[in-house]
């Protein structure tokens, strides 16, 4: 499934932050929407992702994360991030299993992830075989009630090694209408 973002003066969500944290950031928006295999509209940015299948994960985490994930859209999630990276060339050089060692085994990626739903929703987005200008796409829904914990979620996962090989990365929070 291809997914669109698209930054501008349309959509349901409010855009409330647009910060770079690494690298360059984006152009300010004050609105945003999120087209499911449809045709996007024009904004002052557009992002593409594709949803694929999970290329991290082992079967038993594959199975927690399938048990334990609320879906999108549910109706107290007004609150709402979406966090575009970009990772180094030294990053994708690296051999898969390497790749995984430091994503789970050394970072706990996964793991730290699974502490925080149902409260957090999520779903991730590959651009990098899109050649869009970010590689992941990292929507996440929460309730207002909730964003303390997305916050140490964040904060958590920024301080790993993996983290070690982000070259551009933008934080945007957004607040769903209604």
């Amino acid at each position: 499934m291809l997914v669109t973002f698209v930054g501008g003066e349309a959509g349901p969500w409010s855009i409330i932050r647009n910060d770079p944290i690494r690298g360059d950031g984006l152009a300010a928006a004050q609105r945003l929407v999120v087209e499911e295999n449809g045709e996007p509209q024009r904004g002052v940015w557009t992002l593409r992702g594709s949803v694929s299948n999970e290329r991290y994960v082992n079967s038993r985490e594959q199975v927690g994360l399938r048990e334990r994930s609320p879906s999108l859209g549910r109706r107290e999630a007004t609150s709402a991030a979406l966090i575009p990276i970009r990772k180094s060339e030294d990053w994708w050089m690296l051999p898969q299993d390497v790749r995984r060692a430091i994503f789970e085994e050394r970072s706990r990626h996964i793991a730290t992830g699974l502490e925080y739903v149902p409260a957090v929703a999520r779903r991730l987005h590959h651009g990098r075989d899109l050649a869009e200008p970010f590689d992941f796409l990292t929507w996440f829904e929460y309730a207002p009630r909730d964003a303390n914990a997305f916050e140490e979620l964040i904060g958590r996962l920024r301080e790993t090694e993996e983290w070690t090989y982000v070259v551009r990365e933008v934080d945007l929070r957004l607040e769903r209408d209604g």
